[in-house]
């Protein structure tokens, strides 16, 4: 009854009007647990916490490595070596806790797992491996044209062993419309052991642009490269609370990102619109979208 209440309400309160990056079931959490093993040999160099919090108030166009947040992790297969990574996700707050939300062109199909707050290398994982359930992406979304602006998933994830959801247990980011092109943003993402042989979460503050000709964001940011797609955009975010508002998710035109040498220095993200909203209203009532 009262989830039914949130949609209505949820559904009034929308208001109107408002570098390839990524690569290209019936999974049980424990099946997941058993892939993971200790393989780091050595630890990387974090950032403190106080430079990892004054990172994120200023602007400083390079990524950084640093410890993570419970709400946000890594997307991989059940298949190849079972420890690839190859998208980033974050939870989003929903009426029954269960949701993360990532790029569309990710392909979450099945056998895909969510790991929040990914340690590389930990005998077990500090949030659990949760299995994704259902996927719920815009069936007009393309990587080119108008279809790039629609480049954002949600997916459902099971409940653990103790039977609690997700968002119980690492936290919730809350999506909200996006205020304007220009925004000072936070991003976390997690680019695969490939482009960064740490194997470690990284975090960038930026001011957002427009994307000339396309409903979309573009930041400024060395180090977003492959595995980054999906990677939460933030305002507001909060050291005490390690969560945010979310503007976007990096992802849209080609993948996410220019060609070429730009291709890990800039990034794209689809505007949070009607659209958005439209998919994330399909994703809690369990509804397949239909455009």
């Amino acid at each position: 009854m009262l989830a039914g209440l949130y949609v209505v309400a949820l559904a009034a309160a929308v208001p109107r009007g408002a570098g390839g990056h990524g690569r290209g079931g019936n999974w049980s959490s424990e099946e997941a647990r058993r892939f993971w093993g200790p393989t780091r040999t050595a630890d990387t160099a974090d950032s403190t916490d106080g430079a990892a919090a004054s990172g994120a108030r200023r602007i400083t166009g390079s990524a950084r490595h640093f410890d993570g947040v419970p709400s946000v992790g890594v997307l991989f297969y059940a298949g190849e070596d079972m420890k690839d990574h190859h998208c980033t996700a974050s939870v989003v707050h929903s009426p029954k806790g269960n949701l993360i939300v990532t790029a569309g062109h990710c392909g979450l199909g099945e056998g895909t797992s969510f790991v929040p707050d990914y340690q590389q290398g930990a005998g077990s994982q500090p949030y659990g491996v949760w299995t994704v359930d259902r996927v719920f992406t815009d069936p007009r979304r393309d990587d080119y044209g108008d279809g790039s602006d629609l480049d954002f998933a949600f997916a459902t994830v099971r409940p653990d062993g103790r039977g609690r959801q997700i968002e119980r247990v690492t936290g919730a980011n809350r999506l909200i419309r996006t205020p304007g092109f220009t925004d000072l943003i936070t991003v976390i993402g997690y680019p695969s052991a490939d482009s960064d042989p740490a194997d470690q979460a990284v975090r960038c503050a930026a001011l957002t642009a427009r994307l000339a000709g396309h409903n979309q964001m573009r930041m400024r940011c060395d180090g977003f490269s492959s595995g980054t797609s999906g990677s939460p955009w933030l305002v507001r975010f909060s050291e005490k609370t390690r969560t945010g508002d979310l503007v976007g998710v990096l992802g849209g035109l080609n993948g996410g990102g220019p060609d070429g040498e730009d291709a890990d220095r800039v990034s794209y993200s689809p505007v949070n619109d009607d659209e958005i909203f439209r998919l994330y209203l399909d994703a809690i009532n369990g509804r397949e979208p239909r455009r």
